[in-house]
């Protein structure tokens, strides 16, 4: 599969938060995130591993009860059933990868 750059295609998840698949294969998917300063990804589990790092901006990344500070070009691995949660504390890009893929993401 390839898949040429585009602004279009993003989903609102959540207020300030969107979401674009941007490529997807049998075992894995790629997404990108916009998520506007202030917005917040609640505490949350699902199945898949993620793996993201994060393009611009500054968020907190909590991973059940650690806070991580993560800035542009810090990158982390989350498993699967582990509780999660984000808030962003500037305008943030970060683009994340989910094993095996999230078929909510390939809707």
């Amino acid at each position: 599969m390839f898949v040429k750059q585009s602004d279009g295609n993003y989903k609102t998840l959540l207020a300030g938060i969107k979401q674009k698949t941007l490529a997807h294969g049998e075992k894995t998917l790629m997404s990108e995130f916009l998520l506007e300063k202030g917005s917040v990804v609640p505490t949350h589990k699902h199945p898949n591993e993620q793996i993201g790092y994060l393009i611009k901006g500054k968020m907190i990344l909590k991973v059940e009860d650690k806070e991580y500070e993560v800035e542009a070009g810090d990158s982390w691995c989350i498993e699967g059933n582990v509780e999660h949660s984000a808030k962003a504390l500037e305008d943030s890009a970060a683009v994340e990868v989910f094993s095996p893929p999230r078929k909510d993401y390939l809707e």
